[in-house]
């Protein structure tokens, strides 16, 4: 029995079999939820063959469904068309694998469940607790309360895990930087910005060395490259102005600052959860593509803490994929041989 695992999210879809095998792609889902079938049918043709998927969702969540119920059907019944007959086992927040008639019954309990797979795999990595699980992606990040036993948290919806602190709705790619600042350093004034799509988290990062650049990306603000000529560009537009009125390094100074409040989002969350725990965090697992901008974040909050890397453990592409490694992992364990 082989598994593969599937995280359908909205605006990105990842791959992994549990034995190093992982795939990320962005794909729009709020854009073309009709390709969505298709989509899923060639990321299984590009896997190593498995006679089984698993999967967990964000994508619910996406604007093209109006609600997230259906949203949960409308991407079940896509994973349906795609799988070609394989058996399929639908990850819930409650930590549970059932089958697809059952997650239809209770939509949202399949809802936004990549966390709970992601929690329950990487605790078995904590040296000691109290512990936290650290995951930061390309739009959100997670703060999630571990003990020996796994996840250790009421917050199971969304909604629940925002106002608990363990969801957090900034991440180092896909969020606009004006979600994260009204204003930003200019000539030595803070200048407020502009309240439009003109820049990315992903902008500030290029220009400050800590993503690559990536000229075939145009996934970008305005459809350009992802390149240090047009991140610079990009950014000058916050100030409403362009690459010819804003210098590189101011707008290198502008990307630090959206770093520094990025950290401090993260921070007041991190410190709402932390302060749930039985003691100071001692372990903290961190993964996902910006783990560069977590370990900024434990040296300023929990500099003692062991510290332990899903990159260093898995491999960096496994950890761009780590919910999908980690829900292959949990099936394999859980189904065993049968």
């Amino acid at each position: 029995m082989t598994w593969l695992a599937l995280d359908i999210g909205g605006a990105n879809l990842k791959a992994a079999d549990g034995l190093g095998f992982a795939l990320a792609r962005p794909f729009a889902l709020w854009r073309r939820p009709e390709q969505l079938a298709a989509q899923l049918r060639q990321f299984i043709g590009e896997a190593p063959p498995a006679s089984r998927i698993a999967v967990t969702m964000t994508g619910e969540l996406a604007d093209c469904y109006p609600t997230k119920a259906e949203g949960v059907r409308s991407i079940l019944e896509a994973l349906d068309e795609a799988a070609a007959g394989r058996r399929l086992a639908v990850y819930r927040v409650d930590g549970r694998f059932v089958p697809p008639d059952e997650a239809r019954q209770q939509p949202l309990r399949a809802a936004a469940s990549n966390w709970r797979a992601l929690a329950a795999f990487a605790n078995r990595f904590a040296a000691a607790w109290p512990a936290l699980l650290l995951d930061l992606g390309s739009t959100t990040a997670d703060v999630i309360p571990l003990d020996p036993h796994g996840p250790c948290t009421a917050a199971q919806t969304d909604v629940d895990r925002l106002l608990s602190g363990e969801l957090v709705y900034t991440g180092v790619e896909r969020t606009p930087v004006a979600a994260v600042v009204r204003t930003l350093p200019f000539r030595g004034r803070p200048c407020p910005v502009a309240a439009e799509f003109f820049a990315t988290a992903a902008d500030a990062y290029l220009l400050l060395g800590d993503l690559p650049a990536a000229p075939a990306d145009c996934d970008t603000a305005d459809g350009q490259p992802r390149t240090l000529p047009a991140a610079h560009a990009r950014m000058a537009r916050m100030f409403c102005g362009d690459a010819e009125l804003v210098s590189r390094q101011e707008a290198i100074t502008a990307a630090a600052a959206v770093r520094d409040a990025q950290l401090s989002l993260l921070e007041s969350a991190l410190r709402q959860v932390a302060a749930r725990l039985a003691g100071t965090p001692r372990t903290v697992i961190i993964s996902g593509h910006g783990e560069f901008l977590l370990r900024r974040l434990l040296e300023r909050t929990f500099p003692d803490a062991v510290v332990l890397s899903l990159k260093d453990e898995l491999g960096a592409a496994v950890s761009r994929c780590a919910s999908a490694h980690a829900l292959a992992v949990l099936a394999r364990e859980g189904f065993g041989k049968d």
